[in-house]
């Protein structure tokens, strides 16, 4: 079945590009699917309008209990390298998980 995502734009209307930047990196989380069944990604833009907009990054993993499982914000002036760092969060976060899962 795979993992589904939702995304929000606070702040901006999105972009095409950084739904499908968001689309690739869930793709990296697809190992890991009895962790997680649903991600929920929040993208703000902190300075819409200006010139250098900051965007902060919040990422919320959803396991099949229905339990939230927040990781850290990521935030820069670059959407797309924030949401990558949140992706590399999560996978860290949930190769942990699958460790301790498998008694390693």
């Amino acid at each position: 079945m795979g993992i589904g995502m939702q995304i929000v734009y606070l702040g901006f209307a999105g972009a095409g590009r950084i739904e499908a930047e968001a689309g690739v990196q869930l793709v990296r989380l697809a190992r890991f699917g009895v962790l997680v069944s649903n991600c929920h990604l929040a993208i703000e833009a902190l300075r819409s309008g200006s010139a250098h907009p900051l965007y902060d990054v919040r990422l919320d993993l959803v396991t099949p209990a229905h339990e939230l499982r927040p990781v850290a914000h990521c935030a820069g002036d670059d959407a797309e390298a924030a949401i990558r760092r949140a992706f590399d969060a999560a996978e860290k976060a949930l190769e942990t998980a699958a460790a301790i899962e498998l008694g390693q």
